[in-house]
């Protein structure tokens, strides 16, 4: 019975290591896309591709947060629900600044200029997120953690956002059709709001997706 009790030990201590590696390489990957995601978007002057970088900013801050909950600690559950909630708090901060900068640039009529580096951004973290997510929500089920499922969402929605970002990019370099940048923007503001606040109220980890 001992032995069974320290080899469940294990495992949990295990997967909570395998989570705070995921959440560092997280950190690592999204300050990059926020550096390479502003410049460029800077320069182009697409808020596609701001709001791209600030989503990655919002990520690394996301991840610094899942490292302090996956930490070995005796109040675990006081972690876990103030991680769930920062979780849900930068999902919402997300949805104000892509919604109000996408408006802006749809009021003010301020085509983008093309961004080769941004749709070749966008096409890397196409690549890479959905296989980041996957792997934080198998962790996340043997840890039983719904601020590390929280945070796979983010990964899923800055996979949906590369999307966006690439047809967006990719339309406004092709067609001239400037709109298209900030349109899709808009329309993932409806999901940024919904994962935010069912992770503020603590919504149960979603075991199966």
């Amino acid at each position: 019975m001992t032995e069974t009790v320290l080899e469940t030990c294990a495992s949990h201590s295990g997967f909570m290591k395998r989570g705070r590696r995921l959440e560092y390489f997280t950190i690592g990957w999204n300050l990059f896309e926020a550096c390479v995601a502003a410049s460029s978007g800077l320069a182009a002057g697409s808020i596609s591709l701001i709001g791209f970088g600030m989503d990655s900013l919002i990520e690394s801050l996301s991840g610094i947060t899942l490292i302090w909950r996956l930490r070995e600690h005796p109040d675990n559950n006081t972690r876990e629900k103030r991680a769930l909630r920062l979780v849900g708090i930068s999902f919402l901060v997300l949805a104000i600044y892509v919604g109000g900068g996408s408006g802006k640039v749809l009021f003010k009529r301020e085509p983008p200029d093309t961004s080769l580096v941004g749709i070749c951004l966008a096409i890397a973290s196409l690549l890479v997120m959905p296989v980041l997510a996957r792997a934080k929500r198998r962790v996340a089920v043997k840890i039983d953690s719904r601020a590390l499922h929280a945070d796979s969402r983010q990964s899923d929605l800055c996979a949906y956002l590369s999307l966006i970002l690439l047809v967006g990019l990719s339309l406004n370099a092709s067609m001239g059709w400037w709109w298209a940048d900030p349109v899709v923007g808009l329309l993932m503001v409806p999901l940024m709001v919904k994962e935010g606040i069912a992770a503020i109220r603590g919504a149960k980890c979603g075991c199966g997706s």
